[in-house]
């Protein structure tokens, strides 16, 4: 075990200090906050741009709908003619020209309503116009039928369904959501650090076979106690680099919002959202979203977590270094790459299509036992409410699988790093594990 700290401790420190590595530890948090900075910036750009658009309404109908805004002025124009009115648009450089044509009904009038610009306009800006055209429209209709607007008004009625559990412990469709929200990052972050972190230990198996420096390191330490060290000690610069970057992350953006001045206008918004609605619905119901978070299973959430994330990626890990040990290079190691990935994609599609709809189905309950899906599909079950013993049960499958696959793995990786020049069949893989 003493050969193993050692292992752990030179694979952490010749990650850490690589160049590259600490390049890209310290550029990737940079890159991400810049470009998200960026389309922020660009967003309130486009949102901050100020357009003319003129209205010619023959009909006199729809004219007094639209009010100016901090992004659009509307031009009311009276008294001319089409060719006139797009001309005085066109040079005046004009977002565009609504022009709504006078017609003997209502059914016509619909059919006669053209946007006229020099560019394609804004979906949204369309799509705005249009919904206020279809009201407007569909109130004429039911007035001239002699309908009463006021009690269609009055007679909408929505529906907010009080839920509650046979507990009596009230609920709400947001506690759902931060539900899914929680399972579906655990999920996908789990895929994320496999795929990148168990490529860096493949690579990192493969790099020492080549350069022929693993004959000299297994003359003292045991295949299986070297391809441990470099699964904890790749883990290890795994936390490193995602702490490094979830720190700089928040300092980044926290500056980048101070710079462009949008956290001053949130906060400033949300106190007076606080202050106008401190005595109404609305308040009430950030107050019960808190509760209902703080109400959620936060320590066995937690606690859950971090076992499936440490015994998923170890499982995960101890196959990519045999995968590493049976190749060359990383040409070769594409053939098997693929059935270690599906496990985990089919975890993925399960949880977001299945455990979200039923969490606790045939389908979902299965899976969240296989171990090779039970880390991803297990997570996105626990905060809908799984038993305990089912929990344990999970956990013991997955740790006892990760142990098989660590045997089997070793074997696979003690005889595949002294092969040379020839790329294994599954045939030959299955051989080894009897030698």
């Amino acid at each position: 075990m003493n050969h193993l700290a050692l292992v752990i401790k030179r694979e952490y420190l010749a990650k850490i200090k690589n160049k590259s590595f600490v390049i890209m530890t310290f550029l990737t948090p940079l890159i991400m906050v810049g470009i998200t900075s960026l389309i922020v910036f660009l967003t309130q750009l486009n949102n901050d741009t100020e357009r003319t658009i003129s209205i010619l309404d023959e009909s006199g109908l729809v004219s007094d709908l639209f009010a100016n805004n901090k992004q659009i002025t509307y031009n009311i124009m009276e008294g001319l003619s089409l060719d006139e009115a797009q001309l005085i648009v066109e040079s005046q450089e004009h977002y565009g020209l609504l022009y709504v044509k006078a017609a003997p009904n209502l059914e016509a009038l619909a059919e006669e309503i053209k946007f006229i610009s020099k560019e394609s306009p804004s979906i949204s800006i369309i799509t705005s116009i249009e919904q206020r055209l279809e009201k407007r429209i569909s109130e004429l209709k039911l007035k001239r039928l002699g309908v009463d607007l006021k009690k269609i008004q009055d007679s909408k009625t929505r529906v907010d369904i009080y839920q509650e559990s046979f507990e009596g412990v009230r609920t709400s469709k947001s506690t759902n959501f931060m539900k899914i929200i929680f399972g579906l990052f655990s999920g996908y972050l789990l895929f994320l650090f496999v795929v990148i972190y168990g490529s860096m230990i493949m690579r990192s198996v493969i790099e020492e076979k080549t350069s022929r420096i693993i004959e000299v390191i297994i003359s003292s330490v045991k295949p299986i106690q070297l391809m441990m060290g470099k699964i904890v000690g790749t883990s290890l610069v795994a936390i490193s680099q995602y702490t490094v970057w979830v720190i700089l992350i928040f300092i980044l953006s926290t500056l980048s919002l101070m710079f462009m001045g949008i956290d001053m206008e949130q906060v400033t918004s949300q106190q007076q959202v606080i202050q106008n609605s401190a005595n109404s619905a609305a308040l009430g119901e950030v107050q019960l979203i808190l509760s209902e978070f703080f109400a959620l299973p936060l320590f066995n959430l937690l606690f859950t977590f971090l076992l499936y994330f440490i015994f998923g990626f170890l499982l995960y890990s101890s196959l990519y270094a045999a995968i590493g040990a049976a190749v060359d290079n990383e040409t070769d190691s594409q053939q098997f790459m693929l059935p270690v990935l599906i496990p985990l994609m089919i975890a993925m599609y399960v949880g977001a299509f299945t455990v979200i709809e039923d969490p606790h189905g045939t389908v979902s309950t299965v899976f969240s036992h296989i171990p090779f899906t039970s880390p991803v599909v297990m997570l996105m079950r626990i905060p809908f409410g799984v038993p305990v013993w089912e929990q344990c049960l999970s956990i013991l499958i997955l740790i006892c699988t990760f142990m098989g696959t660590v045997w089997v793995a070793s074997k696979i990786y003690r005889v595949g790093i002294l092969m040379y020049g020839k790329k294994p069949s599954y045939k030959e893989l299955y051989k080894w594990l009897k030698y």
